[in-house]
């Protein structure tokens, strides 16, 4: 499952049983990405925390399917298949679309978007990569990029965080060598509630 030890639903105690209570799935599923928290059960509950904030928070005004496209993409990027592979679920779900997100998925293997994504959209996912492969390079000129493209400093904002989110997750993923679920691939909280984290 990875290669540092975790601690599973049925062995938990205390906070982290608490904790996996808030998370799992409908049938008891836990997310290795989550249960790898588990020796420090203060960073799984700070990851929720900000998992939920950046993707399911009703405070965001872009579309949750960007936003999963997004996370998709970064994780694309850095070669992180184990979140690749869950949020193309996640973003599937919410595009509502089979033939659409076909043709999306193929955009961001090739690169051209230009027929299939308004242009903010397309302006979002220039600055994901940049930010992703080269954050040092990235300075204020971006962010006019970003404005001209005409998304709001708050949705810049969110497309930030997202971008800043699955850099972290990925690392942590492909760092500790979290392997992918055999099954419920792709479960997510769906509440606008902030505090439920139940995964489904």
């Amino acid at each position: 499952m990875s290669w540092i030890n975790t601690i599973s639903y049925e062995s938990a105690t205390g906070r982290l049983k608490k904790l996996y209570d808030r998370i799992k799935g409908p049938k008891g599923v836990l997310d290795n990405v989550l249960t790898i928290h588990s020796l420090r059960p203060h960073t799984l509950e700070a990851h929720m925390t900000l998992y939920k904030a950046v993707l399911h928070h009703s405070g965001n005004t872009l579309p949750k399917w960007y936003l999963e496209l997004l996370g998709t993409y970064v994780s694309m990027i850095n070669k992180c298949n184990y979140c690749a592979t869950h949020h193309a679920v996640g973003f599937k779900r919410n595009l509502g679309s089979d033939e659409k997100y076909e043709r999306l998925m193929s955009c961001l293997a090739d690169g051209v978007y230009t027929n299939h994504l308004e242009g903010k959209y397309i302006a979002g996912i220039r600055y994901a990569k940049l930010l992703t492969i080269a954050a040092p390079d990235v300075n204020e000129s971006h962010i006019t990029s970003l404005r001209n493209a005409n998304l709001t400093d708050g949705e810049i904002l969110e497309i930030n965080q997202v971008v800043g989110y699955f850099n972290y997750v990925n690392r942590m993923v492909v760092g500790l060598g979290i392997d992918l679920e055999e099954s419920d691939i792709g479960l997510s909280p769906q509440s606008s509630d902030g505090d439920d984290w139940s995964h489904s």
